[in-house]
């Protein structure tokens, strides 16, 4: 059976090339390349994803839904953007309606005066930076969240985010270097305490 051409990509070929090399097979019907661009994205979605949204079914069934929008949609596709431009802003889009719902639930909750001792459950296999620095960037008002994950998690360019969030670059460096300053500084007494601990004691483990 006879190979297709473009599914040998040169090693030396531009990421922008492959993914677009991918979805023009994919546009002419290949399963193995639009499984090849679920392989090259499905986990720095995923990684953006869930700590947008913690909880990791929920953040799983976005990165899914992403796909399944560009399958449906990749005869629309504009070869004049980046792919993975198109892609993050379809899973971005749906990570913040995603929001948009929760945060609606949570106002209607308010209306409940039934109350609960239950602590809220830990999602189990969240991609962790570090216990303490994972809380302080779930805490990170959304738009300094999103350009902190996208430049520093995904390392995309300053350009690429910009086009992704629909800002000026300007303000993309802005939101980045602020998301920066609010962790360092929250942060900071965890460092004194974890510097403090380490003059005392060989074990760190209780600042966890």
């Amino acid at each position: 059976m006879q190979t297709r051409q473009v599914l040998n990509i040169p090693f030396d070929a531009t990421e922008k090339a492959k993914d677009y090399a991918l979805l023009k097979e994919v546009q002419g019907g290949s399963q193995e390349a639009f499984s090849r661009l679920v392989d090259r994205y499905k986990n720095r979605l995923f990684n953006l994803v869930v700590r947008m949204i913690p909880a990791r079914e929920e953040a799983e069934d976005i990165v899914q839904e992403t796909f399944l929008r560009v399958f449906q949609h990749k005869n629309n596709f504009d070869p004049k953007y980046c792919f993975s431009t198109w892609i993050y802003t379809i899973a971005l889009n749906l990570a913040k309606n995603n929001l948009r719902r929760k945060k609606k639930v949570k106002f209607l909750e308010l209306f409940d005066l039934e109350e609960t001792s239950e602590e809220p459950a830990v999602e189990p296999g969240r991609v962790a930076l570090g216990p303490w620095i994972e809380k302080e960037i779930e805490k990170l008002p959304e738009k300094y969240k999103t350009a902190f994950l996208l430049r520093e998690m995904d390392e995309l360019p300053y350009e690429e985010i910009a086009e992704i969030t629909g800002v000026p670059t300007g303000t993309v460096k802005s939101r980045v270097n602020r998301a920066r300053m609010i962790l360092a500084e929250s942060l900071r007494p965890k460092k004194e305490k974890l510097y403090a601990l380490s003059k005392r004691s060989p074990n760190l483990s209780q600042i966890f």
